[in-house]
């Protein structure tokens, strides 16, 4: 028996996988559906084994084909006032509410639903599955999974369409991201001796006003893109910990902080500059105290910026299949930049609103859905004609 999109998101929701957490339970049930419908796929683990990406082909092994990505996990909801259980799919009307029902395993159940269907076309040019892990915090299996399509299939895919929610408006750039922890190792003593003493908490705070004042520098020269909301990279330090009394001067403190960069700002470029400001506090600051150090620790590697050319080929293929010539930007992160610097030409564009995502009461129409098949259906016409439009 065929299942619908509907129905299969209900089955998604029910696996409460964090980012970060093990997908194994989600991925089982995703990879049982793929056995009955005697798809082959091939599976992409983290070294523990303990997660795990998977990616398939459904056509003929041609180059040209089109690969529909997307992740299995979620965001917590610890904290969150849910009026329904986030992991039962809830309807009410027209909406269908749940963890993960637009970002995204709404998009997900639309390619799950429509896998019988594309099996008995006759495609000309392949479709491709690509479910990651991790995506939530930090595009962490993308780049892998991205690799493996390249090495696993003789043929060459072309284009990549990354289902995040879009109301199914065609995405053509997006920000890159990249998260630090800066670490200062200062000198303990009595609060007294401030100027004596190296005070980890006030280098911290003098970094971070530094990161702020580096982005009005960016944007008071012009360093902007309107596409963008904000227009500018942006730079951010959400987390700080340091010191154990009022008058006792830290030794130690660290932050969390973030750039998510326009496409046009150099990642390189930002970092390197920090550090050369960290390099001149410790020049002056040994001197008072020999062990003072400054350490900046990437959290994660970087997600590139997508930056898909408005005349590119996917352009006019994802207008043509969303039936919408707007062509948009967003500031979150996502795969898409880092499907592009695996050599696909890449656009988002998927079912819901990401105004919906990563909040309590989390909801998806059940019209997205519905023209989100629709969506993959013309799109499926394309690969069966072999026509790029």
């Amino acid at each position: 028996m065929l299942k619908t999109s509907v129905e299969i998101l209900e089955q998604l929701v029910s696996f409460p996988v964090l980012g970060g957490e093990s997908n194994l339970s989600i991925l089982q049930w995703i990879t049982d559906y793929l056995e009955q419908h005697q798809q082959a796929y091939q599976l992409v683990p983290n070294e523990e084994g303990t997660k795990a990406s998977v990616h398939c082909r459904i056509g003929p092994s041609v180059d040209g084909g089109t690969i529909l990505s997307g992740h299995m996990d979620v965001v917590p909801t610890e904290g969150q006032p849910w009026k329904t259980d986030p992991f039962k799919l809830t309807p009410d009307g027209k909406l269908l509410y749940a963890r993960g029902s637009c970002d995204m395993k709404g998009f997900l159940a639309c390619c799950l639903a429509g896998l019988p269907r594309w099996q008995r076309a006759e495609l000309k040019r392949p479709i491709y599955f690509a479910f990651s892990y991790d995506e939530e915090i930090g595009c962490m299996a993308g780049p892998a999974l991205a690799k493996d399509i390249n090495d696993h299939y003789s043929e060459r895919p072309r284009f990549a369409i990354i289902g995040e929610p879009s109301l199914l408006q065609p995405i053509v750039g997006q920000k890159g991201i990249n998260v630090y922890r800066t670490r200062i190792t200062g000198s303990q003593g009595h609060s007294s001796r401030v100027n004596t003493e190296v005070s980890a908490v006030h280098e911290a705070a003098r970094l971070i006003v530094w990161l702020e004042d580096y982005m009005q520098q960016l944007i008071q020269a012009g360093r902007t893109d309107d596409r963008f909301s904000p227009n500018h990279t942006s730079l951010h330090a959400g987390v700080i910990h340091g010191g154990t009394a009022f008058n006792i001067i830290a030794n130690e403190c660290w932050f969390d902080w973030d750039y998510r960069n326009i496409p046009s700002d150099r990642t390189d470029q930002i970092i390197r500059d920090f550090q050369a400001y960290c390099d001149s506090r410790a020049e002056i600051l040994t001197k008072r105290y020999a062990q003072f150090k400054i350490e900046n620790i990437e959290k994660h590697p970087p997600v590139p910026a997508l930056d898909t050319p408005a005349d590119a080929q996917v352009v006019r293929l994802i207008k043509t299949l969303s039936g919408n010539d707007q062509l948009g930007t967003v500031s979150f992160a996502s795969e898409a930049g880092q499907f592009m610097e695996a050599g696909f030409e890449a656009v988002i564009c998927g079912p819901g609103s990401i105004e919906q995502a990563h909040r309590a009461n989390e909801f998806i129409a059940v019209e997205q859905l519905a023209s989100c098949n629709q969506l993959l259906d013309r799109l499926v016409q394309q690969h069966e004609a072999a026509v790029l439009v």
